[in-house]
């Protein structure tokens, strides 16, 4: 889905309150704890985390899932055992209702991107 919003903070106010945005807070949250360095702004109508032309992550709800987009997920070291239970595809974990976010790999897998992003290490597509 696409929400037509200048800032994070219009973003979520934009959002519908349901499990979607329960999923997206709990990974935004992930996010900016680890990583309170990269900026939070809206590119191709979506949260996106980097610095200038270095994005790590967007973030977006859609019908019937969340998306965490990343550049290629199999470049992060364990992303299959990290990202069990998770219908995942080449840069986009998408996160259903079902999935209890607290019992998977995603914080691991989220600090490990960040990592490699700090290291100046290729997260790109």
């Amino acid at each position: 889905m696409q929400y037509d919003a200048k800032d994070y903070k219009e973003y979520l106010e934009l959002l519908e309150d349901d499990w979607r945005k329960e999923k997206l807070l709990e990974i935004r949250q992930m996010i900016v704890a680890y990583a309170p360095e990269l900026e939070e702004v809206i590119r191709y109508k979506m949260l996106n985390y980097g610095k200038v032309d270095s994005y790590v992550f967007a973030l977006n709800v859609q019908k019937h899932y969340v998306s965490l987009y990343v550049g290629t997920i199999e470049k992060v070291e364990n992303a299959e055992s990290l990202l069990a239970g998770y219908n995942y595809g080449k840069g986009c974990i998408r996160v259903k209702k079902s999935i209890a976010i607290e019992d998977t790999g995603l914080e691991q897998f989220i600090h490990k991107t960040v990592d490699m992003w700090r290291a100046g290490e290729d997260t790109a597509c």
